[in-house]
């Protein structure tokens, strides 16, 4: 009867160890889930260095015709429905390239801020990149373009990824999503 009783209360503390232990681990692999680190005109930067503001990323690239300007033109004009200071001391948008090809450093940071000041430009190698885009659930292919100019297009899903000012993922918020979704979003982080 001891065997059982001691085997019972073992097993018990086990389960409640788990259950007071599992929100930390999923924390954490949350966490882990979207980490990045990417070069950027003045070297590298990590989700973490984003600590204190709220961070918004897009995956994109620089010469697409319609659905990267469409997006971060939505969440610039929904910026603007809040205090300039406050967006600025408490805001960062992050556009990340996926067109490593065309794409360079040098110009990110020009492309991002002619949205919004607050918005930096970045990129990093396919490997990189490809790990990245894996992790945050979002695709992306180059689409070969025979006889054109340039040569390839960009096929891409285009979300935009909040995050608060501790860096906890919040939400993933499609382009078709209406202006004020994004304001609304933004709202409950600034």
């Amino acid at each position: 009867m001891k065997k059982v009783s001691y085997y019972l209360v073992s097993v018990l503390v086990a389960i409640a160890l788990i259950l007071l232990i599992k929100p930390y681990v999923d924390k954490y692999k949350m966490m882990k889930r979207y980490d990045f680190e990417v070069s950027h005109i003045s070297g590298k930067i990590k989700k973490d260095d984003f600590k204190g503001k709220v961070l918004a990323i897009y995956f994109g690239y620089m010469s697409c015709p319609d659905i990267c300007p469409t997006s971060l033109s939505s969440l610039a004009s929904a910026l603007k429905s809040f205090d300039e200071k406050k967006v600025k001391d408490n805001f960062a948008g992050l556009f990340i390239s996926v067109d490593q090809g065309r794409d360079k450093v040098e110009n990110l940071d020009e492309y991002a801020k002619y949205f919004h000041k607050t918005f930096l430009g970045a990129t990093s190698h396919k490997q990189n990149i490809d790990d990245i885009v894996k992790r945050y659930g979002t695709y992306y292919k180059k689409v070969p373009l025979p006889n054109s100019a340039i040569d390839y297009s960009v096929a891409h899903t285009s979300y935009i990824y909040f995050f608060d000012k501790e860096g906890n993922f919040i939400a993933k918020v499609d382009h078709f999503s209406n202006p004020e979704q994004l304001r609304e979003e933004l709202a409950k982080l600034l």
